[in-house]
């Protein structure tokens, strides 16, 4: 495990998609195996034929690949997708400091944030730990939300801007959790 405070994120490009599509194997790998659900070919084709790198920032470690999140508008809100960070650099804060910084940029903006997560999947402790409660649950799935902190609530006049740029983990502290 790396414990850092130095971490990236810079947008990603269409060639990330290959290195994306390996890390979610690995990493979603417990979860469907848990649930009979997992089939390493299907896992690794979803993620080639639902990349959209405009919608998607690749976390650097040290200048090296070490995961992606996806944040992609949907009306109202901001759906979290393609949250992967590799395992030898999980449980060290990056993740928590990469996500506080992608819901400090939506609080400003006034939106709210949807992801879902695997039943039973740790990583929803995570979530909650930033304010995620649940909405709705299918067999499968648990469906979580987070409205805008009130704190951080736009200014009238505010404009939404439709990209973020480039956050480091010196930009929003260290915030290992």
């Amino acid at each position: 495990m790396v414990i850092t405070g130095e971490w990236n994120l810079r947008p990603a490009a269409r060639t990330d998609a290959e290195a994306v599509a390996e890390l979610r194997a690995v990493v979603l790998r417990p979860d469907p195996e848990r649930l009979g659900r997992y089939d390493a070919r299907r896992v690794r084709q979803r993620l080639r034929d639902g990349f959209d790198p405009g919608h998607t920032w690749v976390i650097e470690v040290a200048g090296a690949f070490a995961g992606c999140v996806a944040l992609r508008p949907a009306g109202d809100c901001h759906w979290l997708e393609r949250f992967y960070l590799a395992p030898d650099h999980q449980g060290g804060g990056i993740g928590s400091g990469v996500l506080g910084a992608l819901l400090e940029r939506c609080d400003r903006d006034g939106g709210v944030v949807r992801l879902n997560v695997l039943r039973g999947s740790p990583v929803r402790r995570l979530y909650e730990r930033h304010g995620f409660t649940v909405e709705t649950r299918s067999p499968v799935d648990v469906f979580v939300v987070r409205p805008p902190s009130p704190a951080s609530l736009p200014s009238p006049g505010h404009r939404q801007v439709s990209g973020f740029p480039a956050v480091t983990a010196a930009a929003v502290g260290d915030r290992r959790t």
